[in-house]
């Protein structure tokens, strides 16, 4: 059997390197995935043969991998060969990126690898739950019926983006458009009432010194603010790429009044939903927990999802380690708790997500009818406080001819 020497990342960014006997290079790499581990070579003694990197021309959307999913299925359904159906799907694609990333699978799959195995040459788009499933799919026979519930499980996921995407684009874009406005009249407008109360000599109240004192410090570093706050944007992108970053900014959005509610609801819908298609598509219990971990969307539920994994490993059931987390409501437990009794645990966790993603739409409208007001009143505070300091001059003067 031949000797690769392979050099490849884990999850947690550690360099891996080694030696190992394998068939071929492709089955080398699914071990090494299966094994958390990201291989960017791997060398045949005596051979120099590294693993090309796909070179793609875009990025793939949850929607567009939902469509393939669904197209996949029926026509597996239907009894097409397995490579017809990658050479009509791949013909089918606009996106280019997502094309030739399919014309590589097929041309994997005619050299001999499994579907699972094509798709691991491209993680950026097939992720481990993806490929996962569609393994699992191979081994049992049932494709067809894999690949839909993965586009179901696709689209659901793309619900709950789009749900969360309309609780936050309102507030966010309304802040930033008022905040421009109210930085523009800083910057141009004040400054121009400021020549001409100096022009006419007018005492200026206390609430007009306060704006005009803001508006000449905003003129001043309207550069250098700027250019702060895109450092700042960077600061805390680069900040929350860390470990230690995503574990501090997502313990603060679960704490927060409002949106910390949604985000745990999501996160719970999110985890119920994954861990039950996995186990109903026939991955096993471990590797289905892990692979729902990092797919959690929140470094805390993951961390609590982890621990749960290694609690099962010790032989314990589901129930206690996922109550000691603290991370998951009372109802979801006992539900858990109620399907693992009845061997039914995952039909019960496709409830509780059927629940919780029900639950999201109706948290959604909740925060949005609570921050419109909120937004308004600030906003016409902070608006109504300038134009008023700036007309408080000319009442004044006004008065005082009248008298």
């Amino acid at each position: 059997m031949p000797q690769f020497e392979f050099r490849g990342t884990s999850r947690t960014g550690q360099t891996i390197s080694g030696t190992r006997a394998a068939p071929s290079r492709e089955m080398l790499d699914a071990v090494l995935r299966r094994e958390q581990i990201t291989p960017s070579k791997i060398v045949e003694k005596g051979r120099e043969i590294a693993i090309p990197k796909p070179k793609l021309g875009g990025k793939v959307s949850a929607k567009e991998l939902a469509v393939f999913t669904r197209q996949f299925s029926v026509m597996i359904d239907a009894g097409l060969p397995l490579v017809q159906c990658l050479e009509i799907l791949s013909g089918a694609q606009e996106n280019q990126g997502f094309k030739k990333a399919l014309a590589g699978v097929r041309a994997s799959v005619e050299s001999g690898s499994t579907l699972a195995n094509a798709l691991r040459q491209y993680p950026k788009i097939f992720d481990d739950l993806y490929s996962n499933m569609v393994e699992a799919g191979e081994t049992g026979g049932i494709l067809d019926t894999i690949l839909q519930r993965l586009s179901a499980y696709i689209e659901k996921a793309v619900k709950l983006k789009r749900a969360v995407q309309s609780a936050l684009i309102y507030p966010i874009a309304v802040v930033a458009i008022a905040g421009g406005v109210i930085f523009l009249l800083m910057w141009k407008v004040v400054p121009i009432f400021g020549t001409l109360f100096t022009g006419l000599g007018v005492e200026l109240p206390l609430p007009t010194r306060i704006v005009m004192g803001t508006s000449s410090a905003v003129a001043t570093f309207a550069v250098p603010l700027i250019v702060a706050m895109f450092f700042a944007g960077w600061g805390f992108k680069a900040y929350y790429a860390t470990p230690a970053g995503r574990m501090v900014v997502d313990t603060i959005v679960l704490k927060l009044p409002l949106l910390g509610q949604l985000m745990r609801k999501i996160g719970v819908a999110r985890f119920t939903r994954t861990l039950g298609t996995l186990i109903t598509s026939g991955v096993p219990m471990l590797e289905a927990m892990d692979i729902t971990a990092r797919t959690s969307g929140n470094a805390v539920l993951e961390k609590a999802i982890l621990s749960v994994r290694k609690a099962i490993e010790t032989g314990r059931t589901i129930v206690d380690p996922l109550r000691e987390t603290g991370c998951f409501p009372n109802m979801v437990v006992q539900m858990i708790g109620v399907g693992e009794q009845t061997g039914a645990l995952d039909a019960m966790l496709q409830k509780v997500a059927d629940f919780y993603e029900d639950e999201v739409d109706a948290a959604v409208g909740d925060l949005l009818t609570a921050m419109e007001p909120m937004i308004i009143l600030v906003l016409g505070v902070v608006v109504g406080g300038v134009v008023i300091s700036m007309y408080l001059p000319i009442f004044s003067l006004i008065g005082k001819l009248a008298g």
